[in-house]
C-alpha cells in the first residue's frame, strides 16, 4: 500500500519490545514512547478500519486521508509535547439481546482510533508475554473457538462430571477503577508518554444529546484501546489471582478459561468450587467490581445417569453456545455445544430487520447479501455437534426471506412450491461444520 512503512520495520520495533519484556520479566518500561514514531502511526493508520462511523468531529477516513502525511505528522507532535487534547466520544446505544435493552457504545473520532491503535501496537507485545494461557479475548492469534475447545477439554478430562462456575461481571466495561488500572499499569509502563495519552482517554468523557460527561470510572467501549486496557486489569484481579492464589490450594483439579469479562470455572469437587464462589464477589468488590447476583451460579455439571437419562437443568451458556451433555456416534456421553436459543433469536430479530429495510433491493442483491449473512453464522457457529442448530437457522431464514418476497407488494405472493422453485435459482448456502473437534 502506498505511504506505509515496511512491515519488518514494525515487526522489528515490535520483535524487540517482545524480547525486552521476555528477558526482563520484572521490567518497568520508561522510554517506550522512542517507538512511537512516523512510521508506526503510517501502519495504524493503515490498520485502522476505514468504513465504521464517524466520532464527534464528523471526519471521516477521507477526509483525514488528503493531507495524511501532514496530519500524521501534526498528531505524532501533539501527542509527544503534551498538546494532544483526547477529543470526548460519541455514545450511542445498540441493543443488548432479545430484552429490549441496550448497552452504551463509544465511537471515539478517527484520528483518536490511529493514535490508540499505535499505543496498543507498542504496548501489546509487553502483555502478551505476561499474559496467561487462560485467556482468550481479544487477544492476537487467539479465537473464541479456541477458548470453547478448551473448556471442553477441561470439562472431559474430570471424570464423572465436574462443578461449574459461571460468573457474569456487571458493566464490566463502565466499572472499571481508574486508579487501581494505574496502579496495575506502574508494574509494567511508566512511560510519560503514553501514560499520559493513556490518562486522556480515561478522562476524555463521552458526548450524549450535546453534553459532555466526564468519566469516573470504566473505558468506554468501542475505543481501540479498551479491550487492552480491559485485558490489563482482568489479569490482574482475576488471572493471576487465580493461577497463585486459588489452585495451589484446591483440593482437585481446576480451571479457568475467560474470554474479555466473559469467563467460566470448573472444579472436580464441590467444596473447591463453593470456596471459590464465597471468595469471588469479595475480590472483585475490591477492585470495584460487582457480579451480577442473578446471572452468577455455581451448579453440577455431569452426564445423565443410565444410557437414556436427562439432566435438563445441567447446562449453561458461554460465548453464543449452550454447553450440555449429549451421546457421541460411539455411544459415548460427551459434551456437546449448541447455539444459544438466546443468541439464535437475535440473529434471526436482525435478519428479519435486515429483510424489511431492504426489499427495494433486487432479489439477485438481497442473495448476495444473505449469503453473506449466512456464511458469517456458519464460521461462528459451525461447530462439531451443533449441525442441527445451523441447518434449523436455515430453514427459518429460509421462511424469513418468503415472507419478506411476499411483502414486497400485493401480487408477490407465492406458494410454497412456487418458493422452493425460486430456491433453485437462488439456493441458500448449506449448513456447514467449520470448526471440528474429535467427538
Amino acid at each position: 500500500m502506498a505511504g506505509a512503512p515496511k512491515p519488518s520495520t514494525i515487526y522489528t520495533k515490535q520483535a524487540r519490545i517482545a524480547e525486552l519484556a521476555r528477558t526482563a520479566s520484572d521490567m518497568v518500561f520508561t522510554s517506550l514512547n522512542q517507538y512511537l514514531d512516523i512510521d508506526m502511526l503510517r501502519e495504524a493508520y493503515h490498520r485502522t478500519r476505514k468504513d465504521a462511523a464517524v466520532g464527534v468531529d464528523g471526519q471521516t477516513a477521507d477526509d483525514y486521508a488528503v493531507n495524511l502525511e501532514s496530519n500524521l505528522l501534526d498528531l505524532l507532535g501533539r501527542a509527544k509535547t503534551g498538546r494532544y487534547v483526547a477529543p470526548p466520544v460519541r455514545r450511542v446505544y445498540i441493543p443488548k439481546g432479545t430484552t429490549g435493552q441496550k448497552r452504551p457504545l463509544g465511537i471515539p473520532t478517527f484520528e483518536d482510533k490511529i493514535l490508540q491503535k499505535a499505543v496498543v501496537m507498542i504496548l501489546e507485545p509487553i502483555y502478551e508475554h505476561d499474559f496467561l494461557d487462560c485467556s482468550y479475548g481479544y487477544r492476537p492469534r487467539r479465537s473464541p473457538h479456541q477458548a470453547l475447545e478448551v473448556l471442553r477439554n477441561g470439562m472431559m478430562s474430570i471424570w464423572g462430571g465436574c462443578w461449574v462456575l459461571e460468573v457474569d461481571v456487571k458493566s464490566y466495561f463502565d466499572t472499571i477503577d481508574h486508579a487501581r488500572l494505574r496502579e496495575i499499569l506502574d508494574n509494567r509502563v511508566r512511560d510519560g508518554v503514553l501514560r499520559r495519552l493513556i490518562h486522556k482517554w480515561l478522562k476524555a468523557g463521552v458526548l450524549e444529546d450535546g453534553l459532555t460527561t466526564r468519566l469516573k470510572g470504566g473505558t468506554p467501549q468501542g475505543g481501540v484501546i479498551s479491550p487492552l486496557l480491559a485485558n490489563i486489569y482482568l489479569h490482574e484481579v482475576l488471572d493471576l489471582w487465580f493461577e497463585k492464589e486459588v489452585k495451589p490450594r484446591m483440593r482437585g483439579k481446576s480451571s479457568m478459561v475467560r474470554f474479555a469479562d466473559d469467563f467460566v470455572f470448573d472444579f472436580e469437587f464441590e467444596d473447591d468450587a463453593r470456596r471459590v464462589f464465597e471468595v469471588l464477589p469479595k475480590r472483585f468488590a475490591k477492585y470495584g467490581l460487582t457480579l451480577h447476583p442473578e446471572k452468577t451460579r455455581l451448579l453440577r455439571f455431569e452426564p445423565p445417569k443410565g444410557d437414556s437419562g436427562s439432566n435438563d437443568g445441567d447446562s449453561f451458556d458461554f460465548l453464543g453456545f449452550t454447553h450440555h451433555w449429549g451421546k457421541s456416534r460411539k455411544g459415548k456421553w460427551v459434551i456437546r455445544q449448541k447455539t444459544a436459543k438466546d443468541r439464535l433469536r437475535r440473529v434471526l430479530t436482525k435478519l428479519s430487520w435486515w429483510m424489511r429495510r431492504t426489499r427495494h433491493l433486487t432479489k439477485a442483491q438481497q442473495y448476495k447479501s444473505l449469503c453473506s449473512r449466512m456464511r458469517g453464522h456458519y464460521n461462528y457457529y459451525g461447530i462439531t455437534g451443533n449441525t442441527r442448530a445451523i441447518q434449523s437457522f436455515r430453514r427459518r431464514v429460509e421462511e424469513l426471506w418468503k415472507k419478506w418476497l411476499d411483502r414486497r407488494s400485493q401480487k408477490s405472493r407465492r406458494s410454497w412450491d412456487r418458493y422452493k422453485a425460486f430456491l433453485q435459482h437462488y439456493p441458500l448456502p448449506a449448513p456447514r461444520i467449520v470448526h471440528s473437534y474429535v467427538k
